[in-house]
């Protein structure tokens, strides 16, 4: 995708999850609005940067190394960009993202029905796992610490 693109999506996502964290967390623009301008600058940077570096590494990577180095407690910007970022609720992201996988997976459920009946069985296997697996991380976390 052009960069003109990502900055369209990324528009639509900032508008998106300011309108999730306004009305359902109730959380006014303007605490809402400097943390989605750091997230969406941080976000676009990470593609621009995925865009010069010659690694084939997946576009997270780059977002979420450079997120974590502008947010660190030596970073001269790090306190700000926590506090900003401190004012988005969390699920408002992850209400953006829900609904873009649903229309992406609604575009491709003719390509989904020509798949095999085995993919079924791969996708719960794959769930379950990963469940099981959650549930061990947090019966040993929460054994470690009481």
């Amino acid at each position: 995708m052009k960069l003109k693109e990502w900055a369209f999506l990324l528009g639509i996502m900032a508008i998106g999850i300011i309108t999730t964290n306004l009305i359902g967390f109730n959380t006014p623009i303007s605490d809402s609005l400097m943390g989605v301008l750091i997230l969406c600058s941080i976000a676009f940077i990470a593609v621009c940067v995925s865009k010069i570096i010659p690694l084939k590494l997946p576009f997270i990577i780059y977002c979420s190394v450079l997120g974590m180095l502008l947010a660190l407690p030596i970073s001269p910007i790090g306190d700000f960009v926590s506090e900003a970022a401190g004012n988005i609720e969390f699920r408002a992201p992850i209400t953006m993202v829900g609904a873009l996988a649903g229309i992406a997976i609604g575009a491709s459920v003719r390509e989904f029905t020509k798949l095999n009946w085995r993919i079924i069985v791969v996708a719960l296997v794959v769930m379950s796992s990963t469940f099981i697996a959650s549930v061990i991380i947090a019966q040993v976390v929460m054994n470690i610490t009481n």
